[in-house]
């Protein structure tokens, strides 16, 4: 069995690059937090943070962070981002369940390889996304 998952791995670096299975087996890409919204009411101050990072990178403040928002959000809310943090605030104005995606775009410090001849940055995935709920009463 060993010899089989040997042979695979030599197959895919022959179509992939070494650099790209390595970099992919430590899975250095975006991620957004598994949170659950705090439940808000209606004319009352909301305010939730969201912080992002890059899995299995300890260096996640050397990143551009670009936040997307697409769904509904509670009416009176806003959004402002500051580099890996993302704040829903304000008074909202009508009760429900809100649904949204929070997509995530990430720029990496890149480095430049001689044996490629291209820069890299060492990431799996530039982006990410997931799906929350905002419930005000």
């Amino acid at each position: 069995m060993k010899i089989v998952q040997f042979l695979f791995l030599g197959v895919l670096c022959m179509f992939l690059s070494c650099d790209t299975i390595v970099e992919c087996i430590v899975n250095k890409r975006p991620e957004l937090p598994d949170t659950s919204f705090k439940v808000g009411n209606v004319n009352g101050y909301y305010y939730q943070e969201l912080t992002a990072e890059i899995k299995n990178e300890p260096r996640d403040d050397n990143y551009s962070y670009n936040f997307d928002i697409n769904g509904n959000l509670p009416d009176g809310l806003s959004v402002t981002t500051t580099n890996r943090t993302l704040v829903i605030e304000g008074m909202p104005s009508a009760p429900g369940t809100f649904n949204f995606t929070i997509y995530l775009y990430v720029e990496g410090p890149e480095y430049y390889d001689e044996e490629s001849d291209k820069y890299k940055d060492g990431l799996c995935s530039k982006s990410t996304s997931k799906k929350y709920s905002i419930i005000i009463n």
